[in-house]
């Protein structure tokens, strides 16, 4: 039998029949904690890991059976690594811009697009533990990177749809600002009430869990240059080179196109709450013959 010297094992798994080596472990043995955004589970039922897909596994002894590991995808992390890490060392964190995307934040009640349960620090801490430099995809300008992480700690769902016949009535628009600097610009979505009016009892399968997070950040100098552009001040703004400042929940790792109307608004500068990047009259044909055949969700 092998011996481990490290005390804190990371496993992911579906269910506790997907791995017989995890539903044998001797409750005495092991105590189980859930992932930072889920429940504590008693060592007591150990069944309850199906019903989580991240655990955290701290084992009373150093001796652990090789297969647990070759019969899971596991991830062996030093009990230093485990802890909460210190916001200073954070490449990301989450812009005031992106507050509105959090119910813990006034703003979120008005907004249109994926909305998360969970708490913004505790959103910051699981995603820096991810954060690989190596996963930054490009985004429309220089300054903009996207990220693109599983979703399997939170329960935000899909918030774009096909437009079809079935649901074409239940699009509506309005003019929108994102904030009180923002010029308000004409928008379109699905009302989410009339869509679960109209699928009746099959209202929860038209909106299913994401597979994926989209992060889209911002450099740390565009943000402030940005925020000076508008008349905010810098002060007090974190100094972790990436700002997130948008959450998209959706089923592809890949990035969704820009919608017209954002497009437009990036275009219109940053005193008017734009980025200043000129329209690509390719990339903008490109979001159009996707978003005349789809609609957020709001």
């Amino acid at each position: 039998m092998k011996k481990y010297p490290l005390s804190f094992f990371f496993c992911v798994v579906n269910t506790v029949n997907s791995n017989p080596y995890i539903s044998k472990l001797p409750s005495k043995s092991y105590s189980y904690f859930t992932s930072p955004s889920a429940r504590l589970f008693s060592s007591s039922a150990p069944s309850c890991l199906a019903f989580t897909s991240s655990i955290i596994f701290r084992s009373s002894s150093s001796a652990l059976p090789r297969k647990l590991f070759t019969a899971s995808r596991t991830i062996i992390m030093s009990s230093q690594a485990a802890t909460q890490m210190d916001p200073s060392q954070y490449h990301l964190v989450v812009d005031p811009f992106c507050h509105r995307q959090f119910s813990e934040k006034e703003g979120s009640k008005d907004y249109s697009g994926t909305v998360l349960n969970i708490s913004i620090k505790e959103f910051e801490q699981i995603v820096n533990s991810r954060f690989d430099p190596s996963n930054l995809q490009p985004g429309y300008a220089p300054f903009c990177k996207h990220i693109f992480l599983h979703n399997d700690f939170t329960d935000a769902r899909v918030n774009v749809l096909p437009i079809t016949k079935d649901n074409e009535h239940c699009l509506r628009s309005k003019y929108e600002a994102r904030n009180e600097k923002e010029l308000p610009v004409l928008t379109r979505y699905f009302s989410r009430e009339l869509l679960e009016k109209n699928a009746g009892n099959d209202s929860k399968d038209i909106f299913p869990v994401a597979k994926y997070l989209d992060l889209i950040l911002y450099s740390r100098e565009q943000i402030n240059k940005e925020n000076e552009a508008m008349g905010k001040s810098n002060d007090g703004e974190s100094t972790a080179p990436w700002g997130i400042v948008s959450i998209k929940a959706q089923d592809i790792d890949r990035e969704l196109p820009m919608t017209p109307i954002t497009a437009m608004r990036n275009a219109l500068g940053k005193e008017e709450g734009g980025s200043g990047v000129p329209i690509d009259r390719e990339k903008y044909m490109e979001a159009y013959h996707y978003w005349k055949d789809h609609a957020t969700v709001a």
